[in-house]
């Protein structure tokens, strides 16, 4: 883990002791009944996906086993058909079957983000529009989920509510107008990103005339999200605020929202639906 980020790498060893800490709780009754050996196991890939959660895994089984050799046989991000042994691990057998579970949970559920975004990104290739995730993560797995988005190839939007301002709804309500929001915004947080989620073309209009960073469509239906793009990109205006959509996406129809010329596309699904993929730990001879 040496080539990922500090804050990365802290984040990885928080999740796997919290995990090693839930599932071993007083230790292993199981493993026990094992002689303490040095022993091997394959893991295997049972669907197609795009393969994400490396360090998390590594970091699990070296928790326990610190002399445990993983000899990978994929990249991170790499496309994996089903029936693919990933990795080889040699280590001692009780640490081996004890760090199984949390390792494979890492495994499975960061490849599934990583897949579905893979699936999203590739739907809207060649059109200039980013696939974003939201803050729509697993409880505790916000770090590990957006990490998995960018494997798949996805863009992250704001990690939490701390590091950009993002006016809704009832914070314009609460200041008026979209420019009265943004002003107040501007003079608390003039560091952050701004990011102001209209729901009408008159707030559109309003938006633009701002410097906010970027303006959400929220549930624009077709012909006002055309026109709302018309807009954005004409004069005055020239598309220098990107426009983002939000709200009733689906893959299906992913690829006509982004030929409509919008700049991204935030999508909670890619973390909140996840689909684990089935990988598989065993010992072998």
């Amino acid at each position: 883990m040496n080539d990922l980020p500090t804050a990365l790498v802290d984040a990885i060893a928080r999740d796997v002791a919290a995990a090693l800490a839930e599932d071993l709780g007083r230790g292993d009754a199981t493993a026990d009944l094992l002689d303490d050996r040095p022993d091997r196991a394959h893991l295997l890939c049972k669907e197609d996906c795009v393969v994400a959660g490396r360090p998390w895994f590594d970091a699990c089984h070296r928790a326990l086993d610190p002399q445990v050799q993983i000899h990978w046989r994929c990249a991170e991000g790499d496309r994996i058909a089903a029936g693919t042994v990933v990795a080889t691990l040699h280590g001692r057998s009780r640490a081996l079957v004890s760090a199984e579970r949390a390792s494979l949970n890492f495994l499975q559920t960061l490849s599934g983000t990583a897949t579905v975004t893979a699936r999203h990104v590739e739907a809207v290739r060649g059109t200039g529009t980013r696939i974003l995730d939201t803050r729509k993560t697993l409880p505790g797995l916000r770090v590990a989920q957006k990490y998995a988005v960018r494997i798949g190839g996805g863009d992250n939007h704001r990690m939490g509510l701390f590091d950009a301002v993002m006016l809704k709804e009832n914070h314009i309500r609460a200041f008026g107008s979209v420019a009265a929001a943004v002003a107040r915004a501007r003079e608390l947080h003039p560091q952050l990103p701004l990011i102001v989620e209209v729901e009408t073309l008159a707030q559109l209009r309003e938006a633009l005339g701002t410097d906010c960073t970027r303006i959400l469509i929220d549930d624009f239906d077709a012909d006002s999200r055309r026109e709302a793009v018309r807009i954005a990109k004409a004069a005055p205006y020239s598309g220098r605020i990107p426009l983002e959509v939000s709200g009733g996406v689906d893959l299906a129809g992913l690829r006509a929202i982004a030929e409509d010329g919008v700049d991204c596309i935030s999508i909670g699904a890619l973390t909140k639906h996840v689909h684990a993929i089935d990988f598989s730990l065993k010992l072998v001879d």
